[in-house]
């Protein structure tokens, strides 16, 4: 069917209400508008939904969630024994239209009779984990875009593990959601009914309790930080996310009396109206933040996204300026910690591992191999390294410590089975306070470590691109790389290439191919002379094609030179491919 035909039985059909038709009825004179919205459905990847709200098929509506929670109904119902009793838990962050479609999904569920649990307002992502573990449930539903501009909205699914479905499940649910070609056929029923029917159950404090004091009970040095947390000042921000439901009262509860919550960022502004962008990886995000800072003299900033599974933190150095440390810096420290502390307090596992994704700083594997503990490397997406926790737990095997993403993601615990930004906002805090009272910072404790492991430093660029014709590029692009396989990249000999969609390493100086044993992923990763990585890989929730670089030196000043003269040389290459299409 063409994306004209769609949009005109959009128009025409009873199914769809008059707001909605309404909306398209604006947009009939705009061609190209009409065919963004039509010419495909919303694409559900091995990451759920995300895209921008509004009506259409390519869109973000309670149509588009109805019929995917449909979909998902049919795999619980088809896939499972006891599914429909265990039920699904459902949680949404501060974004427009998240608290309706959330319950549209639940609706849909109970129709197919499907218990479900649905949050009775905005809560963290990570404690959606928590909780599709704590109920026993079948799966969860979180909705939320993340730390997307305020236009956008998505739709992620869980799996009774906690953890986001892995990409076997996802081709299942997909499949299932493919088979529905009609959007009336989607069942839903009323909220009352569902209610009376003991099918849709609210859930709140009890479920907020458990789960701060879970967190209480994994976090490190809880009796230094109940003696003197008041002596590290605190500013804190959830850039008007849910992290306000969790963090203040972790902080708190801690002993850090010395907090300060961003009063402007502290509510659930569906518009994030003080920020360009509620991303914490952005530095502009933190302005109020520096501001309330400077006027406490606080010794630690911490920031986490909209749906609280990202965290930034950033440290006062000694001439009381700001320094921000990325998600790479803040996965070796805590690393460095946990490994520290374990071993002083006589618990290091012999089994010991951390798990990090494919695109995360190698620095890490240096600290733990002086530890004895191994270092795992999974797919990007936390649901590999949830899948390798749970794993561990099954065989015994191995004793997890650590896992973290360069992207800001970080969990500590088997509590959850996504990155957990609540329980790293307290790690960071006590981390902090414990160096504190051993007379450095942060930015102190990092520099003794590149002092000794060497000076490593990664990047991310990202080239944005929009639409059906975007799309075209970004593909056109790693297949051109791929079918090329260049000997040289950025004018480094390539040593080593992996192609994790073909599931194979080649050794180019010895002439050898070996099985990359992770599930395939449209990823090319490059190991090239001196040291420098380079990772190509498109993003699994936004129109993006992303290049991750990293060098390591013995200084400072080396390390960012060589990364960027690497990240000039590779970004003209790469323009110079896509003017090829």
């Amino acid at each position: 069917m063409s994306y004209m035909s769609r949009y005109r039985d959009w128009l025409v059909s009873d199914y769809f209400d008059e707001e909605t038709k309404k909306e398209l009825e604006a947009i009939q004179d705009d061609e190209a508008e009409i065919e963004d919205r039509f010419y495909k459905n919303m694409d559900f990847g091995t990451g759920g939904m995300r895209g921008k709200m509004g009506a259409g098929t390519n869109r973000i509506n309670k149509y588009v969630i109805r019929k995917a929670t449909q979909g998902l109904a049919n795999y619980i119902i088809n896939y499972s024994d006891d599914g429909q009793e265990k039920g699904v838990v459902i949680a949404y962050d501060s974004r427009h239209n998240s608290p309706e479609f959330s319950l549209e999904a639940a609706l849909v569920l109970a129709a197919n009779g499907i218990k479900t649990y649905l949050f009775t307002g905005m809560r963290a992502t990570p404690e959606l984990s928590y909780a599709v573990r704590e109920l026993n449930a079948i799966g969860g539903i979180v909705v939320t875009a993340s730390h997307n501009p305020p236009e956008y909205n998505g739709y992620k699914v869980y799996w009774e593990d906690g953890g986001q479905v892995v990409p076997e499940q996802a081709r299942d649910i997909i499949a299932e959601i493919d088979e529905i070609d009609d959007f009336s056929i989607v069942k839903t029923m009323d909220e009352m009914e569902a209610v009376n029917e003991e099918l849709l159950n609210y859930i709140g404090s009890e479920i907020d309790e458990s789960y701060q004091k879970t967190l209480i009970d994994i976090l490190p040095d809880t009796e230094l930080t109940a003696e003197k947390g008041s002596n590290l000042s605190v500013v804190y921000t959830p850039l008007h996310g849910t992290g306000s439901t969790v963090i203040p009262k972790l902080l708190s509860d801690l002993g850090f009396s010395n907090l300060h919550v961003v009063k402007e960022q502290a509510d659930g502004d569906s518009d994030f109206s003080t920020v360009e962008s509620p991303n914490p990886e952005d530095r502009a995000a933190f302005e109020l933040a520096l501001k309330l800072a400077g006027e406490k003299d606080a010794d630690l900033i911490i920031a986490t996204d909209p749906d609280c599974d990202r965290m930034a933190p950033a440290v006062k150095d000694a001439e009381g300026n700001y320094q921000f440390l990325n998600g790479n810096e803040t996965g070796v420290l805590f690393a460095d910690f946990l490994l520290r502390e374990a071993k002083a307090a006589g618990n290091l596992p012999d089994n010991g591992v951390i798990v990090k994704s494919i695109v995360s700083t190698d620095m890490v594997l240096d600290i733990a191999a002086d530890y004895g503990v191994e270092v795992l490397d999974v797919l990007t997406g936390f649901k590999f390294i949830g899948e390798k926790i749970t794993e561990f737990e099954k065989t015994g095997e191995k004793e997890f410590i650590l896992g973290f993403e360069e992207s800001l993601g970080y969990l500590i615990g088997k509590h959850a089975r996504d990155k957990d930004a609540a329980v790293a906002a307290g790690l960071v805090a006590v981390m902090a306070l414990k160096y504190k009272e051993e007379g450095i910072n942060l930015l102190q404790r990092l520099a003794e470590l590149r002092e000794k492991y060497g000076y490593f430093l990664e990047d991310l660029e990202s080239i944005r691109l929009e639409g059906k014709e975007g799309q075209e590029v970004i593909t056109k692009t790693i297949a051109s790389l791929r079918e090329e396989s260049p000997d040289k990249i950025a004018g480094r000999q390539v040593k080593v290439a992996k192609d994790f969609k073909l599931a194979k390493t080649t050794y180019l100086e010895e002439d050898r191919e070996e099985e990359i044993k992770l599930p395939k992923s449209n990823v090319l990763q490059f190991l090239l002379e001196g040291g420098a990585k380079l990772t190509i890989r498109p993003s699994g929730t936004e129109p993006k094609l992303k290049f991750y670089f990293a060098v390591r030196e013995k200084n400072q000043a080396a390390a960012e030179s060589e990364l960027a003269e690497f990240k000039e040389k590779l970004m003209a290459e790469v323009e110079e491919i896509m003017g090829n299409f």
